[in-house]
């Protein structure tokens, strides 16, 4: 299992569109078949997704994804800097 978590801060007069987009964007990659969780969280202009991809060869396909990328680039002047993403592993 693969397990991500990517965190974004959006600009403030911006978090309504990012959230909206983001909702998409969990929408979209909970229909793929290796998606385990694909969650958004938030706490003011600060998101986290919290991510399980069944192998790495899911992960990659998600990466590929036109509503993904779509995110990327759409979101690059509504966001306060680069999405931080994390792969990690469970020790607990």
């Amino acid at each position: 299992m693969i397990s991500i978590t990517a965190i974004l801060k959006s600009k403030t007069e911006n978090i309504e569109q990012v959230k909206s987009m983001l909702n998409h964007l969990v929408t979209e990659t909970r229909k793929e078949a290796s998606c385990i969780r694909y969650d958004l969280h938030n706490t003011e202009n600060v998101f986290i997704i919290w991510e399980e991809w069944k192998d790495q060869s899911g992960f990659e396909t998600h990466n590929n994804q036109p509503y993904l990328l779509d995110f990327i680039a759409k979101s690059e002047t509504l966001v306060a800097g680069p999405i931080q993403v994390y792969k990690t592993t469970q020790i607990l």
